[in-house]
């Protein structure tokens, strides 16, 4: 059985637990003790990363992240092209899981890291302006642009598939920390099953079809 918590958060979980103990073992300080487990606490939560079961289906669109939908429209351009595309923008809180989901089987064709600001991820702007990493994957009939955004909080990216990589709906691709969002460019001729205000789940609500 795997541990269910993302790798990337070891290196903070792991000292944060020392730190911990040797608090609690030496009672140094019973109120510092309690700052610092709450502390590895919220850590641990952070970077929980448990199974999901994804659908499957022809033509599905699975959601790339957990969180609540903000922003659920046609858009005359997305990050990487001019085109007309469907912008699904979901904005994750701290209190989500932050481990980011493939949103349909295909290879990733593109990648592309752009520097910016840290503004507020709730914002529309920061879909533009924000510090953001776009991977394009594209399937038999349709292709998908899978932006995660960083937000005021939120300062690293990371993001663990390639150009050239294979990869099926609801695989880990990568993390933000700590709370932004994740924008997700599909062809106009997708028809959402969900609405505006929603919560949904990484690789397992299903945002709708691609037709």
């Amino acid at each position: 059985m795997r541990l269910p918590l993302a790798k990337d958060g070891l290196r903070f979980i792991i000292p944060l637990g020392i730190i911990t103990v040797t608090l609690w073992l030496t009672a140094i300080s019973m109120p510092l003790s309690i700052c610092v487990t709450a502390l590895t606490i919220f850590v641990i939560a952070f970077f929980r990363d448990p199974e999901r079961n994804t659908p499957e289906g022809e033509g599905l669109v699975i959601s790339p992240a957990d969180g609540r939908i903000i922003r659920l429209e046609k858009v005359k351009n997305s990050i990487l092209s001019g085109e007309e595309h469907f912008m699904v923008s979901i904005f994750m809180s701290v209190f989500n899981v932050h481990v980011n989901r493939i949103p349909l089987s295909g290879k990733v064709t593109g990648k592309k890291y752009n520097h910016g600001k840290f503004i507020s991820a709730f914002k529309e702007k920061s879909s533009n302006e924000n510090e953001n990493n776009v991977i394009i994957v594209r399937g038999k009939k349709h292709a998908a642009e899978v932006v995660q955004i960083a937000g005021l909080i939120a300062r690293r990216i990371v993001c663990w598939v390639n150009v050239g990589d294979d990869v099926s709906i609801g695989n880990r691709f990568g993390l933000i920390r700590f709370g932004s969002r994740v924008d997700v460019y599909l062809p106009v001729s997708f028809d959402p099953g969900i609405v505006k205000g929603q919560k949904v789940k990484a690789g397992e609500t299903i945002l709708g079809v691609l037709k």
